[in-house]
């Protein structure tokens, strides 16, 4: 946002109006009375630079009233996260005083932070090292290969452009990134389909995998364009999908905490089979190409104690059957799903009980009507469900503040799209563990074990072992 500095003002007015002018007669914000209770608060707040306003000296809202004024500049302040103890506790009484006007400024804070930069820039650069174990890869000589090592730079930048007053944002996803393990990083080459775009193993490519704007329609927050859609906005598992489509999205807020909500998403999906694998993993797919894709997701989110859950409806349809076969430890040819399926619907329902604001624990669940070839001998694919104990939570703007973790996954082919996972991988099961920790303000690190099984080779006489290892650190501004 661009800055108008205050403590100029204050400075200036103080050396202006002499020895016989208070400091009472500074006032900054030329909407707010000098016998206002909050003033020297306000002017505090200005001199550390925590609050700024216009260059009239005003802040302006919707509404005229002194109150809702006040409550504007507190709400800014509340924004801020660098501030010593002293303002902190500045920051708390103001709040306190005008919680009221706060809880309705949701709307006046949006059109406040519109007017002071129309276009805002967010982003992160991140760095992760992820190695995986897969008995199914093979040498040549038929034994097991060694473990396979993948270390990536990513760097991403998100602008939002406000669209005049009309509530809408146009929005986007610009996504650099470079493999450490290539031969040659110094150009870009477009590898394999998608690939590059996903983070596979080609050495550096740019693209815009996000593009869309964002408003309120029809009484929800709409998206319409090629946009992001996440699954499970109730546990953040991301169990099924966490990608881009072209098309749209509503998504409804049914009470006033917005705790309960619901989601209708619609449009195409590209799905590609090289990029929904990990790169290491066996690349045994059950579809593959673009597709129609649909969903309805209904959930309520407790706050800090209770239960919460979640049900959900997704479908892809008309899409390009990969009937992709590979060989598994033994050397047999597998063929996931039955020849001529070209769709999957699956319903997902999940429950969870917080025990307080640290404990958590949560099972959610997937199954999808796609029939497996007759010849398949390995594990269900048409079911998914992942069962999560969760302590704490890392905060990026706490230094200090970390979570930890235990799962059991078990994600079949059939009732999973894209899951968000690092390394728990499409077609296997298995155990993870792992811990988020905020190193600094804004840089978090993560690091994760899986220790599973490939679905499609876990049967008598096959050696279906899938272990993964996995770190990364992210710089987020």
């Amino acid at each position: 946002m661009k800055k108008r500095t205050l403590v100029s003002m204050i400075t200036g007015a103080l050396v202006i109006g002499a020895a016989s002018t208070t400091f009472a007669a500074a006032n900054p914000f030329s909407d707010v009375p000098a016998d206002s209770w909050a003033y020297d608060a306000v002017s505090k707040l200005a001199a550390d630079g925590i609050v700024d306003g216009y260059g009239d000296g005003t802040y302006k809202g919707q509404e005229t009233m002194t109150r809702y004024e006040m409550a504007q500049i507190v709400a800014k302040a509340m924004t801020k996260t660098d501030i010593d103890k002293a303002d902190k506790a500045l920051v708390d009484k103001l709040a306190a005083e005008f919680s009221e006007e706060l809880d309705n400024l949701g709307v006046r804070v949006s059109d406040l932070e519109k007017k002071s930069d129309n276009v805002k820039w967010g982003g992160r650069l991140r760095y992760y090292y992820r190695g995986i174990k897969d008995d199914n890869v093979r040498n040549a000589n038929g034994s097991v290969a060694d473990r396979t090592n993948n270390t990536q730079y990513e760097f991403r930048l998100e602008p939002k452009a406000f669209i005049g007053n009309s509530g809408w944002t146009a929005n986007a996803r610009i996504r650099y990134y470079s493999n450490a393990n290539s031969a040659n990083n110094s150009g870009s080459t477009n590898g394999t389909g998608s690939n590059n775009a996903n983070g596979g193993t080609d050495k550096s490519d740019t693209v815009v995998d996000r593009i869309y704007v964002q408003g309120p329609l029809f009484g929800a927050t709409a998206k319409l364009g090629k946009l992001p859609t996440y699954s499970d906005n109730t546990f953040g598992t991301g169990m099924i999908i966490d990608d881009s489509i072209s098309g749209a999205e509503f998504n409804w807020s049914l009470n006033k905490d917005k705790s309960a909500y619901a989601i209708a998403t619609i449009g195409r999906y590209d799905y590609n089979k090289s990029a929904n694998s990990l790169a290491t993993a066996t690349a045994v797919n059950a579809y593959d190409g673009t597709a129609d894709y649909d969903s309805l997701e209904i959930g309520y989110k407790a706050a800090t104690k209770g239960f919460s859950g979640l049900a959900g409806y997704y479908s892809l349809r008309n899409m390009n059957a990969a009937f992709a076969t590979n060989k598994d430890s033994g050397g047999t040819t597998v063929q996931i799903q039955k020849t001529g399926a070209d769709k999957s619907n699956f319903w997902v329902g999940g429950l969870g009980y917080k025990f307080d604001k640290n404990v958590q624990l949560f099972g959610i669940y997937a199954k999808s009507n796609m029939d497996e070839a007759s010849s398949y001998k390995g594990d269900d694919q048409s079911k998914a469900y992942d069962i999560t104990l969760k302590y704490k939570g890392a905060d990026i703007t706490k230094p200090g503040s970390y979570d930890i973790y235990a799962a059991y996954r078990y994600l079949g082919q059939f009732a999973t799209v894209n899951p968000t996972y690092d390394i728990s991988a499409r077609g296997t099961k298995g155990w993870q563990i792992g811990t988020d920790y905020t190193v600094a303000q804004n840089i978090l690190a993560t690091v994760e074990y899986y220790k599973g099984k490939q679905l499609f080779a876990d049967y008598s006489g096959s050696d279906a072992d899938y272990n993964a290892i996995y770190g990364r650190i992210d710089f987020f501004f």
